[in-house]
């Protein structure tokens, strides 16, 4: 285990993860894409310490700003509740793709190629329980204006919206699952943030189509990748993609569970799947061939063979 950095930064989040029933198991320093100089926090949840999730800073990131303490403390709270699922790192797409995230390398760096933007690489991968070896590297992007709009081009501040812009891009077929290829483009633009309601915005929902999602979220999280372990079904990071709100994840959920889809636990922010919808293999098996055919490029088959009316 590294040996804990006696910083200021140091001091700040070992305080702020106290807070959210988190501890730092270790912290290294190391060097972001650009050559700065980071900090990587190893967050362990206190309650099980197996349970970790990476934290990498700007050194110097100065957290004494207090919009930036609130922020990272209710980021921090949302860490320790997602850090309860069995695989914190996996999402699902509104398409029914279930995918999880990593590799991402924080914070923001500015663009090699002299574009006014700011970019973060990482990488998802299709996750669903057959070792699929689909997975697409991303760069996700943004202005150097639309950067105002964030607290700090970091981690905490700027996570939520990234992953949710990449399932986004997804959901609009702009995204291609690989077996290998390059870096994919995730542009993040004022089309995804409301600066009237100043919050992001993804995805406009109906109730059935948070109900669905529910649904498969509780069939691909717990009832194949999870051992049938409870997941977060309240997770705000789901409610910003659905353009909703945690009360109305909380609604949705217990209408699953008085439909028998889901069970819900003492903490009824948190379910397991009923035997009744881990019988609807077939269905979500074909939700994500039918995803993975919507992201596949095609072709013009007449252009292809020098059919045009040029």
């Amino acid at each position: 285990m590294s040996t804990t950095l006696q910083t200021a930064l140091s001091g700040q989040i070992a305080d702020a993860a106290a807070v959210a029933a988190l501890t730092i198991a270790s912290s290294e320093s190391a060097l972001d894409s650009s050559g700065a100089v980071t900090t990587k926090f190893i967050l362990a949840l206190a309650s099980d310490p197996a349970k970790t999730e990476l934290l990498e800073l700007t050194e110097n990131l100065d957290l004494s700003r207090a919009d930036l303490i609130s922020d990272l403390q209710v980021y921090l709270a949302e860490t320790a509740k997602r850090l309860r699922n069995p695989r914190p790192d996996c999402y699902v797409t509104l398409h029914g793709l279930p995918l999880t995230f990593g590799k991402f390398s924080w914070p923001f760096h500015s663009s090699t190629s002299g574009a006014d933007t700011l970019l973060v690489h990482g990488e998802i991968k299709l996750e669903d329980g057959t070792d699929s070896p689909l997975h697409a590297k991303i760069s996700a992007s943004m202005t150097v204006t639309f950067a105002e709009i964030v607290p700090a081009p970091e981690q905490p501040f700027a996570e939520a919206f990234i992953y949710n812009a990449v399932r986004k891009t997804m959901d609009q077929g702009q995204l291609e699952l690989v077996k290998s290829g390059n870096r994919q483009p995730v542009p993040v633009t004022t089309r995804y943030y409301s600066r009237w309601q100043k919050k992001f915005t993804f995805n406009d929902t109906t109730a059935e189509q948070r109900h669905n999602y529910l649904a498969a979220k509780a069939y691909w999280l717990s009832g194949v990748l999870g051992e049938r372990k409870p997941i977060w079904l309240a997770d705000p990071r789901d409610a910003q993609y659905l353009n909703t709100t945690v009360e109305e994840l909380k609604r949705t959920a217990e209408d699953l569970a008085a439909d028998g889809v889901i069970r819900l636990c003492t903490d009824v922010e948190f379910g397991t799947p009923t035997d009744a919808l881990m019988g609807h293999k077939a269905q979500y098996d074909a939700e994500v061939q039918a995803a993975l055919t919507f992201i596949k490029p095609s072709f013009n088959e007449e252009m292809r063979g020098g059919h045009t009316n040029m």
